[in-house]
């Protein structure tokens, strides 16, 4: 396989999939991108791309577009049920979660396509149905019927992922964390700001709003749940599951459930983290979420995606055969995975007291935390932006000859 006449299919028009196929075509692939929705899927919450994926969208000349939508987030707060501020960590605190490039899930999918669309075949409202692979192509049934051949076949659709399962079948394990989370986009308040606001209550509950680019509040609502009870839930059960839980969380829970009720589109899922034991099997493949979503507990699954994506793309393009590029890869990539996907111990249960006592000491430590004594510690002992931009575990980012 060479790449002047190597052609490669990716699945997922999402994040990690038009970022491969930017660095392939880069790199002199032909690249086809197919994607089961009839459109660009733009909803989804704020994120950001941090540490080394920083740098590889500066590469990409990302960077301006991305600040031209960004939501301008001054920071988090803490608050109580009166929304009193119990502890705020604006946008340069260590332990923040709002970052310098914050942006909406959608607006990075749609300045991706932009940014692809001109070199990159898009495929629209179809899916891969079969996949057969020999020593020279793998042989691509769609949903529409038609049958082409590809080089190598990646899976980047997902932790959800289809493709995932026609390659590897139930090879992959989706690690349930003990948390689920329903994402909705609701009105603006007067209360809202420029500032994410965290509120826990008791009995294992979290709600988060974040005011947006578009002139509406993301919400997100989170809560403890067993995984027996997790793995029994039909679709139908999630709507009156998140009314249940908002009921007498008090703060601003009431507004979530009046949207709700009044039919505002929410996402539902647990949260958890694909283990995958391998990642390729001949001349098929998969990253980003569908290889090792690391939860967004970790808020690095963008990180992980366009890191993966470029050194894929890398690897692919300084050898000849596929096999080698995939092994170099896994060689880069496994240990980064392992250290994102790592958790502290007690996380995420410690952030979700049962009882009022418990969400009082929860928001008494984030107070200490978002101290500035804390802050000037945590910078001390931590890499710098630059240093940790340009960093892969501690080594340099590979640079692939552009």
């Amino acid at each position: 396989m060479t790449k002047q006449n190597a052609r490669i299919l990716i699945a997922g028009a999402s994040i990690a999939g038009p970022t491969l196929a930017y660095w392939l075509h880069k790199h002199g692939f032909e690249v086809t991108i197919i994607e089961k929705a009839p459109a660009l899927r733009l909803g989804g919450q704020s994120i950001d791309a941090s540490g080394p994926a920083r740098q590889i969208a500066r590469w990409m000349g990302l960077e301006p577009a991305i600040r031209a939508v960004s939501s301008n987030e001054a920071g988090i707060q803490w608050v109580d049920k009166n929304n009193h501020i119990e502890a705020a960590f604006p946008r340069d605190h260590p332990l923040s979660i709002t970052d310098e490039m914050e942006i909406l899930r959608g607006d990075l999918v749609n300045i991706l396509y932009e940014l692809t669309r001109q070199q990159v075949t898009y495929r629209f409202n179809a899916q891969i149905e079969r996949l057969d692979q020999d020593d020279q192509q793998v042989s691509v049934t769609f949903s529409d019927g038609q049958c082409e051949h590809y080089d190598l076949v990646i899976a980047a659709d997902g932790i959800r992922s289809k493709t995932r399962k026609l390659i590897f079948e139930d090879e992959s394990v989706f690690k349930y964390l003990g948390v689920c989370v329903a994402y909705l986009t609701i009105p603006r308040a007067p209360t809202d700001t420029n500032w994410a606001r965290w509120y826990t209550a008791d009995e294992s509950r979290i709600i988060l709003l974040r005011s947006d680019s578009k002139g509406t509040t993301r919400a997100s609502v989170l809560f403890l749940y067993p995984q027996t009870d997790f793995e029994k839930l039909a679709p139908q059960d999630h709507k009156s599951l998140v009314l249940s839980k908002l009921a007498d969380a008090g703060w601003e829970a009431s507004r979530l459930s009046e949207a709700i009720e009044k039919g505002e589109e929410m996402y539902f899922d647990g949260i958890g983290q694909i283990k995958a034991p391998q990642w390729f099997k001949g001349r098929l493949g998969m990253i980003g979420d569908a290889a090792y979503c690391p939860s967004p507990i970790t808020g690095r699954g963008v990180t992980l995606a366009m890191v993966g994506a470029y050194l894929l793309a890398g690897e692919l393009s300084r050898h000849q055969r596929f096999e080698d590029a995939f092994s170099s890869y896994e060689g880069l990539m496994r240990p980064y995975v392992e250290s994102v996907q790592g958790l502290p111990p007690g996380v995420p249960e410690l952030l979700y007291p049962s009882s009022a006592t418990g969400v009082a000491i929860v928001n008494k430590l984030a107070g200490l935390l978002s101290s500035r004594a804390v802050k000037t510690v945590i910078n001390l002992l931590k890499p710098s932006a630059d240093q940790a931009d340009q960093q892969l575990n501690g080594l340099a980012l590979p640079r692939y000859g552009f």
